[in-house]
C-alpha cells in the first residue's frame, strides 16, 4: 500500500503579510513560501493533473488571490502544471525558471524569465539561486527524445534565501556530488521518492548525513494514486529509520506551515 499524505485547507490569509516565514507543501513536489508577505510558488499543481489524485492540493488555482512570483524546477507536468499557471497567470508576477521552461511558459502566454544554473535573482528580499539537477530522463524515451535532446541546465533546484532562514528546495534530480557540498541551509524540501531518475533512497541518506542538523520536509511523496510508480511512492516513515538525527524529518500533511 501507498503511505498517504494528509490535507490540511489552506485559506487566503495564508498570503498574508506576516511577522517570519513559513514554508506549505502543496503537495506532489510543489511548496509556498511566505516571507513576511512575500508570497513564493514553487512548481504548484493545483489543477489538472493527468493521473489519478490520492490526496487534494491544499487549494484550487482561483483561491490563490496573489504571488510575488512562481519557480519552477523543470518541465514535467507535475511541477510545470499549464492548467494551473493559465489559471493564475493574472494573479502573480514573474515566473523564473530555466531557459528552456521559460520559453514553454511563455508560449502558454504565462510571462516567465529564464535563468542559468548557479544565477540569482531577488524577489523583493528574498534571493533566489539555481542549484544544479540531474533529471533528464526524457532522453531515454523515443517519445520525449522526438521533440528535443534535453540538457543538463533544463533542470534546476532553488536555494531561497529570506531574512528568517534559507530553504533548499532541490528538485526532481539524481543525486549529484555537487549536492552535498552547499552551503548551509535552514531547511530541505527532500524528495523522498526512490526512483531512479529521482534521489532515491541511497541518496536520501546520503544528502541527509551532508547535513546532519538541517531539519527536513519529506515531498513527492502520498499523493498521487498510483501503486506501480515508484516516483510517487515514497514513504516518510522508511526515511526516518535510515537517516541521522530523525527527529528533524518534519512530516507535514498538504497545507499545513512549518516556520523557519
Amino acid at each position: 500500500m501507498q503511505a498517504k499524505a494528509q490535507r490540511i485547507e489552506m485559506t487566503k490569509e495564508a498570503f498574508d503579510k506576516i511577522d517570519g516565514t513559513k514554508v506549505y507543501w502543496l503537495g506532489g513536489g510543489g511548496a509556498m513560501i511566505n516571507s513576511r508577505g512575500t508570497v513564493i510558488l514553487i512548481d504548484p499543481l493545483l489543477k489538472g493533473f493527468d493521473m489519478k489524485i490520492l490526496t487534494d492540493a491544499p487549494l484550487l488555482p482561483e483561491d490563490v488571490p496573489h504571488a510575488d512570483a512562481v519557480i519552477i524546477t523543470h518541465c514535467d507536468n507535475d511541477h510545470f502544471s499549464k492548467v494551473t499557471l493559465t489559471e493564475i497567470k493574472d494573479r502573480i508576477g514573474m515566473v523564473h525558471t530555466t531557459h528552456y521552461v521559460a520559453q514553454l511558459s511563455n508560449e502558454l502566454g504565462v510571462r516567465a524569465e529564464g535563468h542559468d544554473i548557479h544565477e540569482s535573482f531577488m524577489v523583493n528580499d528574498v534571493k533566489i539561486t539555481l542549484t544544479p539537477a540531474d533529471h533528464a530522463w526524457q532522453n531515454m524515451s523515443p517519445k520525449h527524445s522526438a521533440v528535443r535532446h534535453y540538457e543538463m541546465e533544463d533542470f534546476c533546484g532553488f536555494r531561497i534565501e529570506t531574512a528568517d532562514g534559507v530553504i533548499w528546495m532541490p528538485g526532481d534530480s539524481r543525486l549529484m556530488e555537487e549536492q552535498l557540498h552547499q552551503d548551509p541551509m535552514d531547511l530541505i524540501l527532500m524528495d523522498i521518492s526512490d526512483s531512479k531518475w529521482h534521489i532515491g533512497l541511497p541518496g536520501v541518506e546520503k544528502m541527509a548525513a551532508a547535513y546532519p542538523e538541517t531539519p527536513l520536509i519529506p515531498i513527492h511523496w502520498g499523493c498521487v494514486d498510483a501503486p506501480e510508480w515508484k516516483e510517487f511512492n515514497g514513504d516518510p516513515e522508511v526515511v526516518r529509520n535510515m537517516i541521522v538525527n530523525p527527529d528533524r524529518l518534519y512530516v507535514k500533511a498538504v497545507g499545513e506551515a512549518y516556520e523557519l
